[in-house]
């Protein structure tokens, strides 16, 4: 197994350390060393998360330049990570944004990030733009954004995890009400990645 480092970024709310449990489980399922960290922001909902998931190191911490794959769930967090990235680096990214209660209250304004997503089509080899949370509403709910971001990364086959160990590892993290809708948001993250 080559070594792997998966940089996750989002905003509290978006289901990231769910989509890193599940991650983890698939991992642990077929044997491959996972090492896992979290950075939670100042809020629960809105704040900062990240998760770095690395295999086959023992330091599960990403820095500049390091990232082999970057997952974004909220767009400008996929921009604000970017340094962690090169050239190389698959870009998996939702695009539609989280916008803050700041934003919300008319004191701030959410950026135009539109065009500089697609810019990163032009600076790196790897990169997929997609409406995870549009995707999701249609699987059944918009919580199940995550589980459409997983798919993406499941479906880009970086990681040696067949599709029925991925399924498997969602059923035993899922609460069972959920588990329709999250497999349905899964498999249109899926079909992101294997179509191209």
């Amino acid at each position: 197994m080559k070594r792997l480092k998966i940089l996750t970024v989002g905003v509290g709310g978006q289901g990231i350390l769910l989509f890193s449990k599940v991650l983890g489980e698939a991992c642990l399922a077929q044997e491959l060393p996972v090492a896992m960290s979290e950075v939670h922001g100042m809020a629960q909902r809105g704040g900062i998360v990240e998760t770095n998931i690395v295999l086959g190191w023992r330091s599960p911490l990403i820095s500049e330049g390091e990232a082999d794959v970057l997952v974004g769930l909220e767009p400008v967090e996929t921009l604000r990570a970017l340094p962690r990235c090169r050239k190389d680096t698959l870009i998996l990214s939702n695009t539609d944004p989280v916008v803050p209660q700041i934003v919300k209250d008319g004191l701030a304004q959410y950026p135009d990030v539109e065009e500089a997503l697609e810019q990163l089509k032009r600076h790196f080899s790897s990169v997929y733009l997609f409406p995870a949370e549009k995707l999701a509403q249609e699987a059944g709910t918009s919580r199940a954004l995550n589980m459409v971001v997983l798919g993406a990364l499941a479906g880009a086959e970086v990681l040696p995890i067949p599709k029925e160990t991925w399924c498997k590892a969602l059923e035993r993290s899922v609460k069972p009400k959920f588990l329709e809708a999250n497999r349905k948001a899964f498999e249109a993250g899926y079909e992101i990645t294997r179509r191209g």
